[in-house]
């Protein structure tokens, strides 16, 4: 399951504008999971962290 390193996402928001089946933006301004969907957009948001804070 994908998972995001709250200590290094920095809410820039890529991941759920790339991909808004699986990710979306908390109250903290930090991205979460809400899906357990192997999409291939999910890869696409990995891929496209500038963090790296998107865990597989």
């Amino acid at each position: 399951m994908v998972k995001v390193d709250k200590e290094k996402c920095i809410g820039c928001g890529l991941c759920p504008s790339i991909c808004s089946e699986v990710f979306k933006m908390n109250d903290d301004n930090k991205a979460e999971v809400i899906s357990d969907k192997n999409l291939p957009c999910v890869k696409e948001a990995i891929d496209s962290c500038p963090v790296d804070a998107i865990i597989e």
